[in-house]
């Protein structure tokens, strides 16, 4: 049985950083990407990490600000957020996802999410 299990979420000042993990179980893991959903609003992309290349890619809402990484060793991804906005308030998914599935807001697995509040 596949498993994401998000963890490092939290409440946080404007201006702070957290960092987020993704513990994956359960299968053979590729591509990973991360998610977020605001209250009130869609679910919407947030980093791609593709495991062939190690290319990433993000939304230009996070680009410069945020980070995805990948643990091979241990089957985790995190997502390094710094410069926090209060805009980044909203629950946090991974998920396992080509590019394309991501860009178009599909995943073939996801994380139960992380909740991230950010304090003006």
């Amino acid at each position: 049985q596949v498993q994401l299990v998000e963890s490092g979420g939290g409440l946080v000042q404007a201006g702070g950083s957290l960092k987020l993990s993704c513990a994956a179980s359960g299968g053979t893991f590729g591509s990973m990407a991360w998610f977020r959903q605001a209250p009130g609003k869609q679910r919407e992309f947030v980093a791609h990490f593709r495991v062939i290349d190690k290319a990433t890619y993000y939304s230009d809402s996070v680009k410069g600000r945020f980070t995805i990484s990948r643990d091979n060793a241990n089957d985790t991804v995190y997502l390094q957020m710094n410069s926090l906005k209060p805009e980044d308030t909203a629950v946090y998914y991974c998920a396992k996802a080509t590019r394309a599935q991501a860009l178009s807001g599909r995943a073939d697995y996801w994380g139960q999410g992380t909740q991230v509040t950010v304090s003006s």
